[in-house]
């Protein structure tokens, strides 16, 4: 399975969730599918809603500062990778 680096956490939002992600690399769209690694952290899912400011977004492309809904608590400086289809 090939993973491309895509960005980093840089801020997690326990009360609701949220991961804050800074893109750094290549693209990302809703349906795909993220690795979110660390020392503590490993774990994979599929991006069902994005948002910039608060304003859902369909694509992300390095620059970008996104918030996306995680299934387990990630840590600042945990690497996202994406998740290439086979």
């Amino acid at each position: 399975m090939v993973e491309e680096k895509i960005g980093t956490i840089e801020h997690f939002f326990a009360n609701i969730s949220v991961a804050a992600i800074k893109i750094t690399d290549g693209e990302l769209k809703v349906g795909d599918i993220i690795h979110v690694v660390g020392a503590t952290t490993e774990f994979k899912q599929k991006i069902d809603r994005m948002e910039i400011n608060r304003e859902p977004v369909e694509t992300v492309k390095p620059g970008d500062d996104v918030g996306i809904k995680v299934k387990e608590m990630v840590r600042e400086h945990d690497i996202v990778y994406k998740v290439a289809e086979e």
